[in-house]
């Protein structure tokens, strides 16, 4: 199959197949154009893999643009982070990164030139009177009293306002178009308003700054962008961005393509209630492995191959709908389960004393690193007379469904011996606090010679050689498959969304890399914590479990 053939296509694809064959471009210009006020989140993945995945396909150009004209609510950290995640993703922009804010004078310039043809004006309605005098959807809006100001008067009003002789709120440059309009985003929408706020590019040069929909048609017809690639929120928009660029000097005229956004189950995908999350300090921050943001997915253990395959698997229409997290986890279970290490850990420990096992001796056992791969090599694990299995391996009494360790009965230690469980100890309360078995030392990895059947096999640390260990048991933050339409979403946390509990590794682990994933054994696939690992404490955070729990309870 050639490169091309292995392309997944869709309708922007094909839409650019027939502009190249009709010549109607030579070469492809895409952009990702974010906002500076949040960090990215799985929805940005979507648009980054469209965009920066057609600029590669094509042999053409994707430029990173930060839609910076809002400078109150933006941030350099945010900037940082969004280009991190960019190139984490794999992608590359061309050339430098641009912000919207490189072209603020060429921005006011247009707005002069709406003003001298007459299409534009300066209104001194409040916010609160510009949104009832826009009518609604079955209401036509009504003209403001400042609409039919001169030229002349508009441009020396703008001038003021550009100069800071306004307060914010009181005045706002409006483009003139229709107030009975049937779309509400053409009924003299706001260009230009007042913000005195520094900005991260441009510090106090200005006190207005354009708007969206004024600045981003401008900048993709600047950039020479042929195709310009949105969510279906912003359909309607296409007339305003057609409009403002029909009624400028300008040479380039990009079209504006909408696919749908991505919805999650189970997350949450607003910047704004993200934010609330955050500050609210309902998760730790933006990279909290809980949340749906691209740091907070890599903080968790997903890699960037799993995203990317993810954004291919769900595919690019213009057809609204949820996605089933199972399919985003089911990618990152497809990639670890083929690329990750196995080893021990036991979560929930107690203490097993092998009685027949020699005191003081210390047997090291092969293990492979990964059981269908003898490239990626093996490992020596200690072996010893006392050991921590995980206290869900054991029962007193249990039927015959009952695969592990039950007293009397016979389990098979991983890659080592097999054992049988003579007697427990307890404590006051009835806990078990230690299991006595003794161990066949004929099975080191076969079966008894005298052909007896050891169905059940548990894993296991040396309890002399383990490292103890804080275990991170994420799982969805919301208990509801939408949380977005819960009357308080924050009364849809998941209580069960983090787990911690101190557990034991295997001690080849000492040395883990931060970001890499491990298997544990029969545990899920895990990676050492970005944030609070160190040499002095080990702490490692589940990135999925080996199946889908969640689909079960649903059921």
């Amino acid at each position: 199959m050639s490169e091309a053939e292995a392309r997944p296509t869709n309708f922007i694809r094909q839409i650019i197949d027939e502009d190249l064959a009709s010549g109607k471009h030579n070469s492809i210009c895409t952009r990702f154009p974010p906002e500076p006020n949040g960090y990215l989140h799985i929805g940005h993945a979507k648009s980054i893999c469209l965009n920066f995945g057609i600029a590669q396909d094509y042999q053409g150009r994707c430029n990173l643009r930060f839609d910076d004209t809002n400078p109150a609510k933006e941030d350099i950290e945010f900037v940082d982070s969004i280009k991190h995640d960019v190139e984490w993703l794999g992608f590359k922009w061309s050339g430098n990164v641009r912000y919207s804010s490189d072209y603020f004078d060429q921005l006011f310039n247009y707005a002069l030139e709406l003003i001298n043809k007459g299409l534009a004006y300066v209104d001194e309605l409040t916010p609160e009177q510009i949104r009832e005098y826009r009518g609604s959807l079955t209401a036509p809006g009504k003209n403001s009293p400042y609409r039919d100001r001169s030229i002349e008067e508009n441009l020396a009003l703008f001038e003021k306002m550009r100069s800071g002789e306004f307060a914010e709120g009181t005045a706002c440059l409006r483009a003139k178009i229709d107030m009975a309009s049937p779309f509400i985003v053409m009924r003299d929408p706001v260009i230009y308003r007042i913000k005195f706020a520094e900005h991260h590019q441009t510090g106090n040069k200005w006190c207005i700054y354009p708007m969206y929909d004024f600045t981003h048609c401008i900048s993709d017809a600047l950039e020479g962008i042929t195709h310009s690639l949105c969510t279906l929120e912003f359909q309607d928009n296409r007339r305003l961005y057609d409009w403002v660029l029909d009624n400028i000097t300008i040479p380039a005229h990009p079209r504006q393509y909408e696919f749908s956004r991505l919805n999650l189950e189970y997350a949450i995908m607003s910047k704004r209630k993200l934010n609330q999350l955050v500050t609210e300090k309902v998760v730790e921050g933006w990279d909290d492995p809980r949340m749906p943001t691209i740091s907070g997915l890599r903080r968790r253990g997903y890699t960037a191959a799993s995203i990317r395959e993810f954004c291919k698997r769900i595919g690019v229409t213009k057809q609204d709908n949820t996605v089933e997290m199972a399919s985003l986890e089911s990618c990152i279970r497809d990639d670890l389960n083929e690329n990750a290490p196995r080893a021990m850990a036991v979560l929930d420990p107690v203490k097993v004393i092998i009685e027949n096992f020699p005191q003081g001796e210390v047997e090291m056992v092969t293990m492979p690193n990964h059981p269908n791969k003898p490239e990626m090599g093996s490992r020596q694990v200690p072996f010893s007379r006392e050991i921590y299995i995980d206290r869900a391996d054991f029962r007193e009494e249990a039927n015959k469904q009952y695969k592990r360790l039950v007293l009397g009965k016979e389990v098979r230690l991983r890659n080592a011996y097999v054992i049988k469980a003579e007697r427990v100890e307890k404590d006051e309360a009835g806990n078990i606090t230690t299991l006595h078995c003794s161990y066949d030392p004929d099975t080191l990895s076969k079966d008894p010679a005298d052909g007896r059947k050891v169905k059940g096999v548990i894993h296991w640390v040396s309890a002399e050689h383990a490292l103890p260990v804080e275990i991170r048991l994420y799982d969805r933050l919301f208990s509801v498959p939408n949380p977005g339409s819960a009357e308080d979403f924050l009364a849809t946390i998941n209580p069960e969304s983090l787990v911690i509990k101190q557990g034991f590794v295997e001690p080849g682990l000492k040395n883990a890399e931060k970001g890499k994933a491990y298997q544990f054994e029969r545990e899920g696939y895990f990676c050492l914590d970005s944030r609070y690992a160190s040499a002095e404490k080990l702490v490692f955070n589940r990135t999925v479990g080996l199946r889908d729990t969640w689909a079960k309870m649903g059921e």
